[in-house]
């Protein structure tokens, strides 16, 4: 195991149960701002389509609007400046997305492996210097679509560093317990980069957009140096108490189960297990001291056992991770369709809305994730339904984005009202695979305590989900400039995701449904 963090050590100490307390707040506070960070620095290219291809009639250029046609394209920056524009812009979706898919399936694995603290200070450093390389192509007045696409792909690829390192930190400090409601308010952090990252991208876009890459990426790259001296990625790591993952009435233990001294070897050879403190106490010179440091099958949760990586096979074979894998490949097809895309769709449907506007009101989108992500965390976590309350949600989302799309640009209270609500139905099953159902599958109970196999079960549900991000967004750049009809297929086809979403989950809501004793026939 890695050493205390410098930063933590130069910290005033806090002993008994509010220094349990405190780390855990500090910790999911501190793993917000840094996934929020990754979203801010992700979601400038949605802000910046607007501007890299518009209409350049009546564009105010250096204080004075030039009458021009409607089709010229003076203000546009080439190679964007053709009428393939859409299909190139989508290229750099699926450059960024494939590589973050293909990065995420590694990085489950290193993660396992190194310490979490050095995997994701390196990722958000290099995630911020290569989001502001894309940024300096507009002052260094760069026209090569090479560049853009190699440097997406990069970006994607060291972005992926992000998820499976912050969601094991999380699920190693907190249990089973609540964590859907945790995990709900948690995942918020989703939502707030991408409003962070359409709100300051959006100050620059008009006027120079290459800052609204290189604000989000200073601002990333100065949270990993602050992750390199001051993130605990394990209670263990600083003597806390380990959390209950098998939401059990056992209390957590602060045995450390990772030895770095002979007083921490002497102490976990000595310790009896909660079978034994429950004897009389004139069997207590009977207790023998039980061996803890192998890979046994105990299932005593306050038994430490050395924690070991898993296969990609192993992890695949625990109850759910397929199904839910691939609900998220369809789910993340549509919510990373909005991401990319929402700014430009809404610049396209209400034109006198401009880019900033556009980038501004895309926001609310978000606004409704965030709600989303608590309540179907809430519901899940009172339900114990976790598949149930993803199935209800994505089929109330499938015709609130027909509406939407119908009816969303005719006033902007509409507009409002309805963004809000596609991503309150859209964002919430998200939220809810990608925080708690990876955990709680990260931590089942077959894998024996081994908390390690997070950050693999992690990285293989979401790393599935992200091929379906990088699908959508390309789809979107083919299919929007097919035609006047061409953004009503996109969102024909976002509602047919969603379907499928639902049609995968089926046997899970089936077996939800019988063990809850609903549809049982009466005797």
């Amino acid at each position: 195991m890695a050493s205390i963090p410098l930063g933590i050590r130069l910290l005033p100490t806090v002993n008994g149960e509010k220094r349990n307390i405190s780390y855990r707040i500090f910790i999911l506070i501190f793993t917000f701002l840094c996934y929020a960070s990754y979203h801010l620095s992700r979601k400038p290219i949605s802000v910046v389509k607007s501007v890299l291809h518009r209409n350049c009639s009546n564009v105010d250029h250096h204080g004075r609007v030039i009458p021009v046609t409607p089709n010229s394209t003076w203000c546009d920056w080439a190679p964007f400046d053709g009428d393939n524009s859409n299909s190139l812009l989508g290229y750099l979706d699926v450059a960024f997305l494939f590589a973050y898919a293909v990065g995420m399936f590694f990085s489950g694995h290193i993660a396992e492996r190194i310490s979490l603290r050095y995997f994701l200070s390196a990722g958000m450093i290099i995630s911020g210097f290569l989001c502001a390389l894309f940024g300096l192509g507009y002052f260094w007045n760069i026209h090569s679509l090479a560049f853009f696409v190699v440097v997406q792909a990069a970006a994607g690829f060291f972005q992926s560093t992000g998820w499976p390192a912050v969601v094991a930190c999380v699920g190693n400090w907190y249990g089973k317990g609540r964590r859907g409601l945790i995990m709900g308010i948690w995942n918020s952090h989703t939502s707030v980069g991408n409003i962070l990252g359409s709100i300051i991208p959006g100050i620059f876009v008009s006027y120079a957009w290459g800052w609204s890459f290189i604000v989000p990426g200073l601002i990333i790259g100065g949270l990993g140096v602050l992750v390199f001296f001051f993130l605990v990625p394990h209670p263990a790591d600083v003597g806390c108490e380990l959390p209950n993952h098998q939401g059990t009435d056992s209390k957590p233990t602060n045995i450390n189960p990772y030895p770095r001294s002979a007083a921490d070897l002497s102490q976990l050879e000595s310790v009896q297990t909660y079978d034994d403190v429950k004897q009389s106490d004139s069997d207590l010179h009977e207790l023998q001291p039980k061996p803890l440091l192998d890979k046994t099958s105990s299932s005593d949760p306050l038994v430490p056992r050395k924690d070991f990586a898993i296969s990609f096979f192993r992890a695949l074979r625990i109850p759910g991770v397929i199904e839910f894998s691939l609900c998220l490949f369809f789910a993340k097809l549509v919510s990373y369709t909005f991401l990319f895309w929402l700014p430009k769709y809404i610049d396209k449907t209400t034109p006198s809305y401009g880019a900033e506007k556009s980038a501004d009101l895309s926001t609310l989108f978000d606004v409704g994730g965030i709600a989303g992500g608590i309540l179907a965390g809430v519901i899940s976590d009172h339900s114990g339904a976790r598949a149930t309350t993803c199935f209800i949600m994505l089929a109330l989302a499938a015709p609130m984005m027909y509406v939407y799309n119908v009816y969303g640009s005719l006033t902007f209270t509409t507009n409002v009202v309805l963004l809000m609500s596609c991503g309150l139905l859209v964002n919430g099953p998200y939220a809810l695979i990608t925080t708690a159902v990876s955990a709680d599958l990260g931590t089942h109970k077959s894998l024996q305590g081994n908390a390690r196999a997070l950050a693999t079960v992690t990285a293989i549900i979401d790393g599935t989900g992200s091929i379906g991000a990088a699908l959508g967004p390309l789809l979107t750049g083919l299919i929007s400039g097919t035609g006047s009809d061409g953004w009503n297929y996109v969102f024909y086809m976002l509602i047919a995701a969603n379907v499928f979403a639902m049609i995968l989950l089926g046997r899970l809501v089936y077996k939800e449904f019988r063990s809850c004793g609903c549809g049982r026939p009466t005797s």
